[in-house]
C-alpha cells in the first residue's frame, strides 16, 4: 500500500515540479481580465494541509535526497575513490536544496489555494481531517492497487481489440497492415 501511495505521490510531485512555472504564470497572468487576488494565508495553510494529507509534501521532501543519492551512485560508479568525500560534500549542501523543496511545496500550496475559494479549500482540508476523510486516505491506496490490477489487463485487451478492429475495417478498404 505504501508503494502505491508513494508512487502516486511521486508522480503528482513530479507533475507539480514539471509544471510549477507554467501554473504560476497561469495564476498571475490574466487570460481575459484582471488577475485573481492572491490566496489568503489561511487558504494557503489549508492547501498545505491537503497536500500533506495526500502525500505531496512527503513526495517533494524525497526529491532532494533521491537526487543526491542518484548523483552519488552515478559518480562513484566511475570514481569509487571519492565516495567518502563526495558523500560529505552532498550532506553539507543538502540543506540549501531542502530549502528549495520547501519553496516548491509552498508554491504548490499557493497554486492549489488559488484554484479554489478559501471556503472550498478549507472544506476540503476539513474533509481530510474528518473520520470519513481519514478513511478515504487509508482506503485510497488499496483502491488504486486493486484498480491498477484490473485496469492494466483491460487496457492491454482494449489495445489488442482496437488494432484488430482497425485492421478489419481497413481490410474492407483494401488496405492491410
Amino acid at each position: 500500500m505504501f508503494v502505491v501511495r508513494t508512487a502516486k505521490s511521486l508522480l503528482i510531485a513530479a507533475t507539480f515540479v514539471a509544471n510549477a512555472s507554467a501554473w504560476a504564470a497561469d495564476a498571475t497572468t490574466p487570460a481575459t481580465g484582471p488577475a485573481a487576488p492572491a490566496p489568503s494565508a489561511a487558504a494557503v495553510a489549508a492547501a498545505g494541509a491537503i497536500l500533506g494529507d495526500i502525500g505531496i509534501k512527503q513526495s517533494i521532501a524525497l526529491v532532494v535526497p533521491g537526487m543526491l543519492t542518484e548523483l552519488e551512485r552515478n559518480v562513484t560508479n566511475t570514481r569509487p575513490e571519492i565516495k567518502d568525500s563526495l558523500r560529505e560534500t552532498l550532506r553539507s549542501i543538502q540543506p540549501e536544496f531542502d530549502k528549495s523543496a520547501q519553496q516548491m511545496f509552498n508554491q504548490a500550496a499557493t497554486i492549489l489555494a488559488s484554484q479554489m475559494s478559501e471556503k472550498e479549500i478549507e472544506d476540503v482540508a476539513a474533509f481530510f481531517d474528518s473520520p470519513s476523510g481519514k478513511k478515504y486516505l487509508t482506503t485510497e491506496p488499496i483502491f488504486l492497487q486493486k484498480f491498477s490490477a484490473i485496469a492494466e489487463p483491460w487496457r492491454q485487451q482494449l489495445s489488442t481489440d482496437i488494432l484488430a478492429r482497425a485492421r478489419e475495417e481497413m481490410k474492407k478498404k483494401g488496405v492491410e497492415f
